[in-house]
């Protein structure tokens, strides 16, 4: 039940899960799924970790010496995650060496409370890229008005980075700005900059949960004709937005000295409308030379009956747009939409930091009793 899996790689696009847990890595399931199931790359958020340590005793043992040695509840959920991450970096290493340094990567972000903060972004950038300790480390950076610099100033130091939390295709273009920037920095500086990878992880799905909302709230013909399309709609706009930028002679100059393409990932592709096919995010989306990174549900969706028939994004600019458009007509704004998105995806990824900071800290305060 791996052919349409294959021919998604195939077709040149990157398959990486969005979970990581120690539960994963013990029990050798994340190697199973690069052995079989063509994953390449994983992705990680602060809500994945909370679901992954909450409640679960695989890692009591660490949590236990953590707690002998009085550590803080930040420095110790800095220490379980990045030692999830650095083993995953591991289990991914032959991949990364296989295909050169651009797939075979591994996410960790920034602490979320830190998302409209330029400096400690950065200082914490450098903390986890010095704490994990594996090239095939990506830092994850929200794409917000205070993480553009901290973004352009960590790839400046060779540090490779996932931005997150991209909605918007004005956004979007400000963090491929961000990128040149700072691979021109980096080759200024003397750097290696064939060494630097990103991606830039466009979200998908909640683009359709929120404007469709809005949609079922009108309650029309013309309404309900426009559901489900503006996701797809988006992210195949933010692929041509792509190709403008890295086909200009600006990035050519960087290209022709090692540069790499910051390649668009699809975030946020497990389907939250049971109405709709669970592949959608996955199947409309296929083009060469971007990542999709997929919760496991919908990457065995993809395996048992994704419909995987070649290039669905070339071709589509002008349909796209169309289907924009027409969300507009109806007087929801765009702009509106995805700076709410944007703002709530700081908010849940802060919230579940929060819980995480807090279910540890009742684990440590139990464990130093004991």
């Amino acid at each position: 039940m791996t052919e349409p899996l294959r021919r998604l790689s195939a077709e040149g696009v990157a398959v990486w899960l969005d979970d990581l847990s120690r539960t994963r890595l013990e029990s050798g399931n994340l190697h199973e799924l690069v052995r079989d199931r063509e994953v390449v790359g994983v992705t990680t958020n602060p809500a994945i970790f909370q679901k992954a340590i909450t409640g679960n005793d695989v890692y009591d043992a660490q949590l236990r010496d953590l707690a002998v040695r009085g550590v803080t509840v930040d420095e110790a959920v800095r220490m379980i995650t990045s030692a999830d991450v650095r083993r995953a970096c591991d289990v991914l290493r032959p991949v990364y060496d296989a295909t050169n340094g651009v797939d075979g990567r591994v996410s960790i972000e920034v602490d979320p409370r830190l998302a409209h903060k330029t400096e400690p972004t950065i200082a914490e950038a450098r903390q986890l890229w010095w704490l994990v300790d594996r090239p095939n480390l990506f830092i994850k950076i929200p794409a917000t008005k205070a993480g553009l610099p901290a973004i352009s100033q960590t790839l400046a130091e060779g540090i490779s980075v996932n931005v997150t939390l991209i909605f918007s295709l004005a956004r979007y273009r400000e963090v491929m700005e961000a990128y040149v920037e700072g691979i021109e920095r980096a080759r200024a500086a003397g750097l290696d900059i064939s060494k630097i990878e990103s991606v830039a992880s466009f979200f998908v799905s909640r683009v359709d949960t929120e404007i469709d909302k809005r949609l079922a709230a009108l309650g029309t013909d013309e309404a309900a004709a426009a559901a489900g399309k503006a996701a797809v709609a988006n992210a195949r706009l933010a692929y041509q937005a792509y190709e403008e930028v890295f086909g200009t002679e600006r990035w050519q100059a960087l290209a022709a000295a090692g540069a790499r393409p910051q390649r668009p990932l699809w975030a946020s592709t497990g389907v939250k409308d049971p109405a709709y096919r669970d592949t959608m995010y996955v199947d409309d989306l296929v083009v060469e030379g971007v990542v999709n990174t997929m919760p496991e549900a919908t990457l065995n969706a993809v395996a048992d009956h994704g419909a995987i028939t070649g290039d669905t994004v070339h071709g589509t600019y002008e349909s796209a747009q169309a289907d924009l458009d027409a969300v507009a007509k109806l007087g929801i704004s765009y702009d509106e939409v995805v700076d709410l998105l944007e703002e709530e995806g700081v908010e849940k990824f802060e919230t579940s930091w929060n819980e995480l900071l807090a279910s540890v800290q009742g684990e440590l305060d139990r464990l130093a009793k004991g």
